[in-house]
């Protein structure tokens, strides 16, 4: 009787093993190195976008800050500044109320002058910006006639938000610069550092 040859034999099977064994593994550790950078790579993007839209919000909101003094009298330079930068303020600081009760104390507040012309005769209102930590979200809240409260940026790291005005920042000499830092960290990325920068316009 004949024996069949058709199949394997034992010694084929274990050299095709070892040879899957061989392909596969540093197979698998290219692929995990490939999901841990494209993990990495996106982390850093989601936190380079955040500093992207605040610093657009930052530059725009300081350029416009100052409230003017219009109950005292014009002086050689114009018409003087009231206090327009606040720090640790609450919703209703100073008078100008933005947000409500529960609002979380806002670590920076800015006020500008906005005049209404839509009627007989112009009125003047004061709009404020201000940019406040709810949690590891920095939240940017507008009122100028409307309330629009958004968030600028996630994963804030805890005690890193500062601001500097290079002097007082509550003063009716109003600062010319205004800058806020903080870090943003997620998983898989290093510490992000976010410096934003904004030259107030008015003088």
């Amino acid at each position: 009787m004949t024996r069949d040859e058709a199949g394997f034999t034992l010694v084929e099977l274990l050299m095709a093993i070892v040879v899957l064994a061989v392909i596969t593994v540093p197979l698998a550790g290219m692929l995990i190195s490939g999901l841990r950078n494209t993990t990495t790579t996106s982390s850093r993007m989601e936190l380079s976008h955040d500093a992207q839209i605040t610093s657009t919000y930052f530059g725009r909101d300081v350029a416009t800050v100052g409230i003017r003094d219009y109950e005292s009298a014009a002086g050689a330079g114009g018409v003087a500044f009231k206090p327009s930068i606040q720090e640790n303020a609450a919703f209703d600081a100073g008078g100008y109320a933005c947000g409500t009760a529960s609002t979380p104390v806002a670590r920076l507040r800015l006020l500008s002058d906005h005049w209404d012309s839509s009627g007989a005769e112009p009125v003047m209102t004061v709009h404020v910006v201000g940019y406040y930590l709810e949690g590891t979200e920095l939240h940017r809240i507008k009122c100028a006639g409307t309330v629009t409260d958004i968030v600028v940026a996630h994963n804030v790291v805890a005690g890193s938000l500062a601001v500097d005005c290079g002097g007082p920042c509550g003063t009716a000499a109003v600062p010319q610069q205004v800058t806020m830092t903080f870090t943003v960290s997620k998983p898989g990325a290093d510490p992000y550092p976010i410096s934003l920068n904004g030259q107030r316009r008015q003088t």
